[in-house]
């Protein structure tokens, strides 16, 4: 299996949910950030919540919330929520036992591969949701002092 983008959506929700306001997003309001459907945001948001990320709560005024702080969850966490396996694919069935290359490529890249997945855990988890809000504030300032 290989990484899809539910990693960014999930990462996207949780920095929406981010923003200043103690005001609860509703599904579609996400979505509509996104650019996507409603139907596939609650998926997300529903293992997030499962992770325990983000709570909802139902009813007139409900929606979605932050379960900790934004310092407190790391895009690792996000991805982790959301994604199953391992990132990088293996091979489908076992190589050829009798080939020297096939002998030997699947135990090969088992190494490389887990090296490469620890180290994009590792960089995911240095980043929190609290530092891509400052970013997106930061870029949203230089915004609009561009277009006075």
């Amino acid at each position: 299996m290989s990484l899809s983008s539910r990693s960014a959506v999930a990462i996207h929700a949780l920095t929406m949910l981010a923003r200043p306001g103690d005001r609860s997003l509703t599904s579609a309001e996400i979505a509509d950030s996104l650019a996507s459907n409603p139907v596939l945001v609650r998926r997300i948001l529903a293992c997030l919540r499962d992770a325990g990320l983000v709570w909802s709560t139902e009813g007139r005024g409900g929606g979605w919330s932050l379960a900790r702080a934004p310092r407190e969850i790391s895009l690792y966490d996000a991805y982790a929520a959301v994604e199953a396996g391992p990132i990088l694919s293996r091979h489908a069935h076992p190589p050829s036992d009798q080939c020297a290359v096939g002998r030997h490529m699947q135990a090969l890249l088992e190494v490389e591969f887990q090296d490469a997945e620890r180290a994009m855990e590792e960089r995911l988890g240095r980043t929190t949701i609290a530092h891509l809000l400052r970013q997106v504030l930061d870029r949203e300032r230089e915004l609009a002092a561009q277009n006075r």
